[in-house]
């Protein structure tokens, strides 16, 4: 709506539009400072402009009043001209709250190690990204979802070695010593079973111990991808860190011809402290073996190589500090780093009951993502993840989201759009007699939930542009609140306004099913 409200005033105001919500709606449903911003242009007040403006905007169609207050222009806009951007959102519902952006970005997130299922951490990580993704894409980007598999180094040897003492320890009844690290759980054990059925006993020896590991990597790697998919997530590409070394001596070459290099104790180091880092970092041992970082380096190259427009990787909060020195190297390795967005995803503390969740031991002492999602679902999981901005700490009582009240916000925005279905079913009239009822009927609140129903553009590309996609579900929040006062202070069926009622539902509903399915959320048409 406001994409429309700007190229209506394109014709009276030159220069950029800048279009603010005023804070009393009793101001008007929109208002721009364009007089300010032409004052030196023009040499004038910028109190005087703003009412030259306001006198020539009040003859356009959509406005229904235009005010010049204080050198600000407060629009308010016409019932017909919301009813028809109503109507057509209504008619239109996959094009609705689309955008016609453009730029190739490439979102990387979750990219968990493939040495364990996923917990319930990497599950706000994927959520997050997933959502991102969904709402880049309905703004018109083009998105690229990437999971980068860790699967070189120590933790891949010591998969390997842990599938064989599980092997050994439970299945073959031998006495073992387990290392301080090793992985653990039930999915170790069913891991070490598979490996007996399809090997037999003599695998589980140390000759064997890689190949133990790489193909543990790939059952951990199934279990991930449907672990995310039964979250409704899909990713685009896998990008392998084990296939990447092989370009490591041109990426080094890359590197010491810009100067970024140093040696120092038989080590080489990234001299990322010209770059703002608080220290140099190490990218090769003694031993001439790379460190973990410079897989990271050999990946961002390759990144930077495919030519995207933006790089947005989201990493777990406790990788703070590694973004300088990822940055450092992009600089080095003659790309933007300013095309390089890192978004933070903070872990989750997780309740039953208002007790800390139990953790099982035989599950590795971790709360994995798929029994939380059997307990309560994709959509209640999705939903609750998305609610709360994704650098900050999330608190959540699993209990709440099974209530069937207000205080469980996914059931409330939910019974919003089934009651409305319900309300659609029990009347007489069809959908074209709605759809050619005339809005006039429904009042001053009516036309306040229209108005409120149709911000779902604004919300989207706010949301997305910003990085914040809470805004989404607490915009949903308030929709569904204010559907849900309406209905209760009007009656509805037999009512001589019920057509002109069911046609503004129509629209709250359109808004709820597409801002839900931006979630990842289908929309409840029965509860």
């Amino acid at each position: 709506m406001k994409d429309k409200v700007t190229s209506l005033l394109r014709h009276h105001i030159e220069g950029d539009i800048v279009l603010e919500k005023p804070k009393e709606r009793s101001f008007g449903h929109f208002a721009t400072p364009a007089a300010f911003g032409l004052a030196k242009i023009l040499r004038k007040s910028p109190i005087v402009i703003a009412q030259d403006l306001a006198a020539q905007l009040s003859h356009v169609e959509a406005f229904s009043s235009v005010e010049a207050v204080s050198g600000y222009i407060n629009i308010r806009l016409s019932d017909a001209f919301l009813e028809e951007y109503a109507s057509w959102a209504i008619t239109h519902e996959a094009q609705f709250a689309k955008g016609i952006k453009e730029g190739k970005i490439l979102l990387e997130f979750v990219s968990a190690n493939p040495t364990g299922p996923l917990h319930i951490g990497h599950a706000r990580g994927a959520i997050y990204g997933d959502t991102l993704l969904r709402l880049g894409r309905h703004l018109g980007y083009e998105m690229t979802a990437e999971y980068y598999i860790n699967d070189a180094g120590n933790q891949m040897d010591l998969l390997g070695t842990s599938i064989m003492l599980e092997a050994k320890s439970t299945l073959l009844g031998q006495e073992v010593v387990y290392p301080e690290s090793f992985y653990r759980g039930e999915y170790m054990t069913d891991l070490a079973k598979e490996a007996m059925a399809e090997f037999g006993a003599e695998v589980f020896v140390e000759a064997n111990q890689m190949m133990l590991a790489q193909w543990g990597k790939e059952r951990v790697m199934k279990l991930i991808i449907d672990t995310l998919a039964s979250a409704n997530i899909h990713f685009d590409t896998f990008v392998s860190e084990a296939s990447l070394y092989g370009d490591w001596e041109r990426v080094l070459a890359k590197l010491q011809a810009n100067d970024a290099i140093a040696m120092v104790e038989e080590k080489l180091w990234l001299k990322s402290t010209l770059k703002g880092d608080e220290k140099d970092r190490v990218v090769v041992r003694e031993n001439g073996k790379p460190t973990y970082l410079a897989g990271d380096l050999i990946y961002h190259n390759q990144k930077f190589e495919r030519n995207y427009d933006q790089y947005i990787n989201i990493w777990g909060a406790d990788h703070h500090g590694y973004i300088a020195r990822v940055k450092a190297a992009v600089d080095f390795m003659g790309f933007d780093s300013s095309k390089l967005e890192v978004l933070l995803s903070q872990m989750v503390s997780l309740l039953k009951e208002g007790e800390p969740y139990k953790m099982s031991k035989r599950k590795g002492n971790v709360i994995l993502m798929s029994d939380i999602l059997e307990e309560i679902g994709a959509d209640a999981l999705r939903f609750i993840f998305a609610s709360k901005k994704s650098d900050t700490s999330l608190e959540f009582d699993i209990e709440t989201l099974k209530k069937e009240d207000a205080s469980n916000p996914a059931f409330y925005i939910n019974y919003a759009h089934a009651r409305i279905q319900t309300l659609l079913g029990k009347s007489t009239y069809s959908i074209e007699q709605i759809m050619q009822a005339s809005l006039e009927g429904v009042g001053e609140e009516g036309m306040h939930l229209l108005f409120d129903a149709m911000q779902l553009p604004e919300v989207v590309d706010g949301a997305f542009e910003s990085r914040e996609i809470q805004k989404l579900p607490e915009f949903l929040k308030r929709l569904a609140g204010a559907f849900h006062k309406f209905y209760g202070a009007h009656k509805i069926i037999g009512a001589p306004q019920e057509a002109q009622y069911l046609k503004l539902f129509l629209a709250v509903a359109v808004s709820l099913r597409v801002g839900l399915s931006l979630m990842g959320v289908t929309a409840k048409n029965r509860m």
